[in-house]
This record gives structure tokens, C-alpha cells and sequence, in this order.
């Protein structure tokens, strides 16, 4: 465990966690929209902005992406952390003027007006949907494309991404809750995606759970018997 102060109580750390893993675990809360323990921290949203002394010298970083030090004060709600999150919040807020999670964070930080030109978009560009698929699924589905103010983020060329398996994972990820996902009679649809597979129905209870195409990928890569994915979650001993 890794001694270092914040907010001026002194605190541990495991090794190697970042700041913002060690102060959620102390009950000590730091906004943020783009950080999930599945995936490497990515520091996209910057709303978990900090400020660490160290060593005499002080730097404003990402809670998500600083490893904690023996020796360090972390400030967590310093007037210049306040101000540099309300100003990134507020061009969130300029970016997707209509989403109600980011309407209610901007409001809670105190951002009532936004002084910047509002979009219509409703991704946060937060990279999250495209982590999980890459680390945690492995199917490399979805990927940031162009720059600037056209950013955005959608399957290679546009097209259905044919090497999404429809496991719903950026669904769930989503923070802003924008990837919808549908399940009708034996398909199931990544709305956003424009991602159709069948479902296989479970030998036992009859329900489709899963989509063929996922199940054959899982099964490949855990190198499981031809039988396993017969039955749905619920029915499997």
C-alpha cells in the first residue's frame, strides 16, 4: 500500500491504482464520464481533473490516469480544480445541449449558461463503447473517426460492422446511455450500430438468449465442448 494525502487526510493506495480508483474506493467522489474499471483509463472526458503537489511543484492532471505516490497531496475540490471542471463541463454541455445526464451534472457543478456554440450531437466522443469491444471483447467493432468538430464514433467505413458479435457491452458501457439494443422474436439489434444477428433458443427453456453468431465466437476462443451454449445462462447447471 502507497501512503499520500488528500484533501488533506492521509490515506493508502494500492499499488499502482490511480487516484481516482483510490478516492471512489474512500468514498470520496470525483466526477467522471469516461472511466470504467473493465477497461485502461483513457482520460477523454478530463472531468476528473485534480490537482497533485509534489515535491514542492503542483500539476493539474486526470485522477484516472495518475498512479498514486508515496509523498503526493492530491486536491480534489480546490478553486482551480472547480474551475477548469466547470469549464470542460460546460463545453460537454455545448457538445450535447439535450442529454439529461449532462444537463444534471452541469447543474450539480454550478453550470447554469453555456457561452459556447451548442451542437446537436449526443456522443460524448468518451472512446468507452470502442475500449470495451477492443480489451475486453475483442471483436474491434467500432473506432473514432475524422477530427476536430466531425469526430465521432462508428463501425470501419460506416458500414455494419460485420466483426460485432451483438453482446451489448458497449450498451451497457454507454455513460450516456446513447447505443441502444433491441431484441425482437430471434434477432437482436445494435440500434446504433445497424447490427442485426438471429438468437439461438435454449434447449431448455425455449427463450433465444444470445446471438449465434457471439456464442460461436465465445466458444472458439475458450475452447468449449460443441454443447455448452445449448442452454441459456439461467438453465445452465
Amino acid at each position: 500500500m502507497v501512503p499520500f494525502v488528500m484533501n488533506g487526510q492521509p490515506v493508502e493506495g494500492k499499488e499502482g491504482a490511480s487516484i481516482l480508483e483510490v478516492a471512489l474506493d474512500t468514498g470520496i467522489e470525483i466526477p467522471h464520464l469516461c472511466y470504467n474499471e473493465s477497461v485502461k483509463a483513457y482520460g477523454a472526458c478530463r472531468l476528473c481533473l485534480v490537482e497533485v503537489d509534489q515535491r514542492g511543484r503542483s500539476r493539474m492532471t486526470t485522477a484516472c490516469t495518475y498512479p498514486v505516490m508515496e509523498g503526493i497531496e492530491v486536491h480534489t475540490q480546490s478553486e482551480k480544480v472547480l474551475r477548469a471542471r466547470r469549464m470542460i463541463m460546460e463545453l460537454i454541455l455545448a457538445m450535447c445541449p439535450e442529454d439529461k445526464l449532462i444537463q444534471d451534472m452541469a447543474k450539480e457543478m454550478g453550470v447554469e449558461q453555456v457561452r459556447f456554440k451548442q451542437d446537436e450531437k449526443d456522443c460524448i466522443l468518451c472512446g468507452l463503447c470502442a475500449r470495451v469491444c477492443d480489451e475486453v471483447v475483442g471483436a474491434h467493432a467500432i473506432q473514432f473517426a475524422s477530427r476536430g468538430d466531425r469526430r465521432e464514433m462508428i463501425p470501419p467505413f460506416g458500414a455494419e460492422p460485420q466483426s460485432c458479435i451483438a453482446c451489448g457491452a458497449c450498451v451497457v458501457v454507454c455513460p450516456v446511455d446513447v447505443i441502444k439494443m433491441k431484441e425482437e422474436g430471434d434477432e437482436r439489434t445494435i440500434i446504433r450500430w445497424k447490427r442485426t444477428l438471429k438468437m439461438k433458443k435454449c434447449k431448455v427453456c425455449g427463450n433465444y438468449f444470445a446471438p449465434w453468431f457471439q456464442l460461436e465466437k465465445f466458444k472458439e476462443q475458450a475452447k468449449l465442448s460443441k454443447d455448452f451454449f445449448d442452454t441459456c445462462y439461467t438453465c445452465r447447471p
